[in-house]
């Protein structure tokens, strides 16, 4: 689980830098403002790669997604970008944790020797 949700908090980490690009070009937003809550976001989804497997890691994950749909009200191109990443940390999750019982069970039936 932890190598795919790290993949999409990792591609989150430039889609937030991009976005707050974006977000730059509404005047009623300032510099500040844009950069304060993208560079909170962009070290919150660094460091939830390394607290994906740890208690409530993957809770925090889906506050960042939902953060991201709600992102949309200043960047309308968001709703869309944090849909597709709410989907694609739903995957990771679910597919993730598949992957790990299907380890867990040939790790269990192999020989200890090899």
């Amino acid at each position: 689980m932890r190598t795919l949700c790290s993949s999409t908090l990792l591609a989150e980490f430039f889609v937030i830098g991009f976005a707050g690009l974006v977000a730059m070009k509404d005047e009623s937003l300032s510099a500040g403002v844009v950069w304060t809550v993208c560079g909170v976001a962009m070290l919150l989804s660094v460091l939830l790669c390394g607290m994906v497997t740890r208690p409530g890691g993957v809770q925090l994950g889906w506050a960042l997604q939902i953060a991201l749909v709600i992102s949309g009200f200043f960047v309308p191109l968001m709703f869309f970008l944090g849909a597709c990443f709410a989907a694609l940390w739903w995957a990771s999750v679910h597919f993730g944790r598949k992957v790990d019982e299907a380890k867990a069970r040939w790790a269990e039936s192999s020989p200890s020797g090899v």
